[in-house]
């Protein structure tokens, strides 16, 4: 063959293969481009449909500027329970802090049973039966009284919308701590079984999980909610989660409500665009208490205001003294002048 036709050739070959690659990756990308537009609109329609602002929203506070947090509701509405509107309780509380300045979270359950104010009941009382007051309204107003912070926003889940979403991102790894034998969410008894050790879980036993009272206390409770949280956080960071997104949205449907708008939704991308961000979780110490012979979880003074210092300086309602240390026990707020009537030491 003549070796200017041989080079034609090849030349012509390399610019096929070229133009395939080419016409392939445009291809894909109009492809993840209309799928990436397909997923905005279905969330988009899925958000709007869970809105439901309750009185309480803050405009001066946007997700992709300030420190923010989000109370999360668990509630148990379903059909087994044949309860009005009047009597569900919520079942799981959990804040959650989001400050944007280093994209961290700070998680605290509260358990179900904590004794406190609540100012709709104008009473102190289980912070769970502050839902059937008022909804949401009577649970974020009893949570700020406890915790002495601004609930900017919430989050309200049922059961169903539980078991959907981790049905949805096909199943969520946790460590089941201990063997579990527990009624599933239609209570039928013994229905879920779980060993113990690190376990995959779909959306039905990750309930069970989550809500079992019947092997520890509502403290460890709390911590198994918290873990699940952060499972189900990974999970939905993960590279392989973005084709389930839309099984997602559809899951949420009428079972999820909230007062973050699809805007504030696609902000809070913002804390995750670098991988899973950092989450510490916390809880309220406390103790059991019948002493009225109704049970209560009484909470540990000490620890409490703990928490909400740790909540106020994540939200930047005050510096953050968590890098101080006491001086007799080397304190270290040296220049600061006494306060009035206060002799110097």
């Amino acid at each position: 063959m003549n070796r200017k036709i041989y080079r034609k050739t090849k030349v012509d070959k390399k610019r096929t293969i070229i133009k395939i690659i080419v016409t392939l990756a445009v291809s894909l990308l109009i492809c993840v481009s209309a799928y990436g537009i397909y997923l905005i609109k279905q969330a988009e329609s899925a958000v709007d449909t869970a809105y439901e602002p309750v009185g309480n929203i803050n405009e001066d506070v946007e997700p992709l500027t300030d420190n923010i947090s989000i109370l999360f509701i668990g509630v148990d509405d379903s059909e087994q329970r044949n309860q009005s509107d009047g009597n569900i309780r919520s079942d799981a509380l959990v804040l959650a802090t989001l400050n944007n300045a280093d994209k961290s979270i700070k998680l605290v359950s509260i358990p179900r049973d904590t004794y406190t104010f609540i100012p709709d009941a104008g009473k102190e009382d289980k912070i769970t039966h502050a839902y059937a007051l008022n909804g949401p309204s009577s649970t974020i107003e009893s949570v700020e009284e406890l915790l002495d912070v601004p609930v900017d926003y919430y989050l309200r889940m049922n059961f169903d919308a539980f078991i959907e979403v981790v049905d949805a991102l096909g199943g969520i790894k946790v460590e089941v701590p201990y063997d579990i034998t527990e009624q599933d969410e239609n209570d039928s008894k013994n229905a879920i079984e779980l060993k113990e050790g690190i376990q995959f879980l779909d959306g039905s036993e990750a309930l069970a999980l989550a809500r079992t009272r019947h092997y520890d206390n509502d403290i460890e409770r709390g911590k198994r909610q918290q873990m699940i949280l952060e499972s189900i956080m990974d999970r939905a960071l993960s590279a392989g989660s973005i084709t389930k997104y839309g099984d997602v949205f559809e899951a949420v449907g009428d079972n999820m409500k909230t007062d973050l708008s699809f805007q504030n939704m696609r902000a809070l991308f913002e804390y995750a665009k670098d991988g899973k961000p950092d989450v510490e979780t916390m809880t309220l110490d406390g103790y059991d208490d019948m002493s009225t012979g109704i049970y209560y979880w009484q909470l540990e003074q000490e620890s409490l205001l703990e928490i909400q210092d740790v909540l106020q300086s994540h939200l930047g309602l005050k510096p953050d003294t968590s890098n101080l240390t006491d001086m007799g026990t080397n304190r270290e707020i040296a220049d600061y002048p006494p306060e009035e009537n206060e002799t110097p030491q």
